[in-house]
C-alpha cells in the first residue's frame, strides 16, 4: 500500500491507492495491477468532474470563519509559548469574526472553513474482488472478525470531498467562556478547552464512486461517436469497446457496494439496449439520455 499526495492538473488529492490479490493466505497482498488504456483515457474527465465538486464546495467556503479557525489556534498556540496576552487577543479576534458571519447569514448552521479531497483507489479485476469478498464472507461466519476487516479495508474505489466546518450553535460561545479563565489565570484550563473546542469541528463526506465516474465518461465518449452518421471500423470497435468497459466499471461499483442490485440492474439494461444499436451500426442523438438521466438520479 502505497500512501502519497498526488497532483492532477490543479487538482491536489490526498491519495491512498490500493493494489490487491489474493496469493496468500490472509487474503491481501500488495501487487500492482495496471488500469487498461481505456480506464487511463478518461482519467482527466474523471478528475474534471472532482475538480467541479471540490470548487463548488470551496465556493462556500466562509473567510471570516476561515479566520476564526486560524486564530483560534494562534490562541492555543500563545498559551503553550506562556503569551497570555497575545491568547486574549486571538480569542477577541475569532469572536468578532463570528459574529461578523451571524450578523450576515444569522440563519447559518455550519460555516466551511476547510475542503479536501481523498482518493481511494482500488487496482484489481472484478474476479479478485468476489474472491475477497468471499474470503471475507467465510471469515465472519467463523468469527475471524480482524480477518475479514483486513480483507474489506481496501475495497474503496472513491473520490471523498472532505468538508470542514465550525459549528456555529456552540463554537462562539464556548470561546466566550475560555476567556474568563485567562482572566482568572487558568491557562491550563483554557489550553483543555481549546482543545475540546476544536475536537467539535464538524466534518461532513461527499463519496464520489471512481468507477462510476469512469462509467460515465466512457459513454460519453461512446455517444459522441455515435452521433456520427459515418463512422470508421475503428470508432465502431472504439463505442463497442468502451461500452463494455463501462459495464465493467458499472459491475466493480456495485461488487464494491456503491448502490443498490436493482439500480444496476436498470443501468446494465440500458447498456444492452446501446450495444445492439451500436452493432446494428445506428447512428444519432437520444441513444444515451434515459441512461443519462438514470446515472443523474442515481448518483447525483
Amino acid at each position: 500500500m502505497n500512501n502519497f499526495t498526488t497532483l492532477r492538473g490543479n487538482m491536489m488529492t490526498n491519495t491512498t491507492e490500493k493494489e490487491i490479490n489474493t496469493d496468500n493466505n490472509d487474503g491481501v497482498m500488495p501487487t500492482p495491477e495496471e488500469k487498461n488504456d481505456m480506464v487511463k483515457a478518461v482519467q482527466q474527465e474523471v478528475d474534471q468532474v472532482v475538480e467541479t465538486k471540490s470548487v463548488d464546495k470551496r465556493k462556500k467556503t466562509i473567510v471570516e470563519a476561515m479566520e476564526a479557525l486560524s486564530e483560534t489556534k494562534n490562541a492555543l498556540s500563545a498559551l503553550d509559548d506562556n503569551d497570555t496576552e497575545k491568547a486574549i487577543q486571538a480569542l477577541e479576534q475569532v469572536t468578532g469574526k463570528l459574529e461578523l458571519v451571524l450578523a450576515r447569514q444569522p440563519d447559518l448552521a455550519l460555516a466551511p472553513v476547510d475542503v479536501k479531497p481523498i482518493v481511494h483507489d482500488v487496482f484489481s479485476s472484478t474476479k479478485t474482488i468476489e474472491t475477497l469478498l468471499e474470503e471475507a464472507e467465510q471469515a465472519l461466519k467463523h468469527g475471524e472478525v480482524q480477518k475479514a476487516r483486513h480483507l474489506l479495508s481496501g475495497l474503496a474505489s472513491e473520490i471523498i470531498v472532505e468538508t470542514t466546518s465550525i459549528p456555529l450553535a456552540t463554537f462562539p460561545d464556548a470561546i466566550k467562556a475560555i476567556a474568563p479563565l485567562l482572566d482568572e489565570g487558568k491557562a491550563e484550563a483554557a489550553k483543555t478547552a481549546l482543545h475540546t473546542l476544536l475536537g467539535t469541528l464538524v466534518v461532513s463526506k461527499q463519496v464520489i464512486p471512481l468507477p462510476v465516474e469512469r462509467a460515465r465518461a466512457l459513454l460519453k465518449k461512446a455517444e459522441e461517436l455515435m452521433k456520427k452518421p459515418e463512422r470508421t471500423d475503428e470508432e465502431s470497435t472504439q463505442i463497442l469497446n468502451n461500452i463494455a468497459e463501462a459495464k465493467r466499471q458499472l459491475e466493480m461499483a456495485q461488487l464494491l457496494g456503491y448502490g443498490h442490485k436493482k439500480d444496476f440492474e436498470d443501468l446494465y439494461e440500458q447498456i444492452k439496449e446501446i450495444d445492439k444499436k451500436a452493432k446494428a451500426g445506428k447512428s444519432g442523438t437520444g441513444f444515451f439520455d434515459e441512461l443519462t438521466a438514470k446515472f443523474k438520479a442515481l448518483f447525483d
